[in-house]
């Protein structure tokens, strides 16, 4: 993986994910480098917000899997796109003790909002992270 250049505002760079299992470690670490300039707060947040739509990205859908990270004056916006239209994920209900169910709970506490948008052949799966 090439190392990306820190991005400027304004600016929108994608990752390709991996179809048979995913490289997060490899993926957290491309755009950390690509939000270098940051406070270190935001930047752990979209950290944590990629790795969760990523994850539910090979958990809950089919490949292809494109990872999206725009940054712009005031925000970060990170979209996933992955290959199941007709499963839009929604916020469970995640109870004590449950190892299971809180990754979009995360996502919507750390974003300033989130959603998903269907399209023909998948879906995006988006978070905007305020910076």
């Amino acid at each position: 993986m090439d190392t990306p250049e820190v991005l400027s505002a304004s600016v929108r760079t994608v990752h390709t994910l991996p179809q048979d299992r995913p490289d997060l470690v490899a993926m957290r670490k491309w755009v950390s480098t690509l939000l270098g300039d940051v406070s270190e707060d935001v930047r752990l947040d979209v950290l944590l917000v990629c790795t969760e739509l990523a994850s539910n990205a090979y958990e809950h859908a089919d490949g292809p899997r494109v990872l999206r990270v725009e940054r712009l004056t005031d925000l970060v916006r990170i979209e996933v796109d992955d290959g199941t239209p007709a499963e839009l994920p929604h916020l469970g209900a995640s109870r004590l003790g449950d190892s299971r169910g809180r990754g979009l709970m995360l996502v919507a506490q750390l974003s300033r909002c989130w959603g998903t948008r269907e399209m023909a052949h998948g879906k995006t799966v988006w978070a905007e992270i305020t910076a």
